[in-house]
């Protein structure tokens, strides 16, 4: 089985939509461009900012193709395959063209809420089946289960084709005894953007971002520079960002950098229901902060220069 070094700024790519809620193919191809150019490490498709749930079968196989026909080898893809039926998951995979994938993401079964020993028996079974290196993922506030470090290393020393996870638990001490007893050629990534600088300190190797969309350069600056060892500069940067971590998913995401790409120009503002667009005073605020990071972009800029 192949390697991928997942090291840097992944970024779980969003959907773009028409007015109509089909899929804007256009808009989608210039985010990948758009991202390609700017420091980008990788691309994650289909995961949950995609709003994969909202899509047909039909959508997800012509997203996918897209991006690998764009991409066009130029960076690693992840595709995001999960879901709360083990056996559906496996088919999935079964059926999937994984022609220019490179990985697959899957996330921890949610609302049936599995034991412990449930969501082992179930990343066994992907693990025996896939056919690409697969990054398992961690993120209790959207699963309602919490998969926890002692789980997440038993599975990580028992399947080597698992090959990092995804944590978006918060739990830095979690965090922490995951990276301190994974075994070797096991990596843990951030799935939070506003605690990656501190999952990287800890020996992390990097997010897989929802921020990343709107401001890739930025974000991995901040990526880059800490994983260099340079952590006053990604410090630095970091803060500029603070408000805009919150604002993201204020009103849930994406519903947030939804908004950002809509106010500089990339996609129109529209989401499938259940999710809607930001409210009006988080939009606003949302725009304030536009300005400063902007800002703060130009000045980093003629500081390099």
């Amino acid at each position: 089985m192949a390697k991928i070094d997942l090291h840097g700024m992944g970024v779980a790519l969003i959907t773009p939509f028409k007015e109509d809620e089909s899929v804007d193919y256009e808009a989608l191809t210039g985010l990948i461009d758009f991202l390609i150019k700017n420091d980008t490490d990788y691309i994650v498709a289909l995961g949950t900012t995609a709003e994969t749930p909202c899509l047909c079968e039909e959508e997800k196989k012509e997203i996918t193709r897209l991006i690998v026909e764009r991409v066009n080898g130029r960076l690693p893809i992840v595709l995001g395959i999960g879901g709360n039926c083990t056996k559906k998951i496996i088919e999935q995979v079964e059926h999937t063209d994984i022609t220019g994938i490179d990985a697959l993401l899957s996330v921890v079964p949610y609302y049936n809420k599995p034991s412990q020993e449930g969501i082992y028996q179930h990343y066994k079974a992907i693990a025996k089946e896939a056919p690409l290196p697969v990054v398992i993922y961690n993120v209790p506030g959207r699963t309602g289960t919490n998969m926890t470090a002692e789980t997440t290393l038993r599975i990580a020393k028992d399947f080597n084709n698992i090959i990092a996870v995804k944590e978006a638990s918060g739990n830095l001490a979690q965090i922490a005894e995951i990276i301190n007893n994974r075994p070797t050629g096991f990596d843990v990534i951030s799935g939070d953007d506003g605690l990656t600088l501190k999952i990287i300190e800890l020996g992390g190797i990097g997010v897989i971002s929802v921020t990343g969309n709107a401001f890739p350069s930025i974000y991995g600056s901040i990526v880059h520079n800490a994983l260099e060892g340079n952590y006053n500069e990604a410090r630095l940067l970091d803060e500029s960002l603070t408000e805009i971590y919150e604002l993201l998913f204020l009103d849930g995401s994406p519903a947030g950098i939804k908004s950002v790409l809509y106010q500089n120009g990339y996609i129109k503002n529209v989401l499938r229901l259940p999710l809607v667009p930001a409210r009006s005073s988080t939009y606003q605020r949302i725009s304030n902060a536009i300005r400063l990071i902007n800002g703060q972009a130009v000045i980093q800029f003629q500081k390099k220069r």
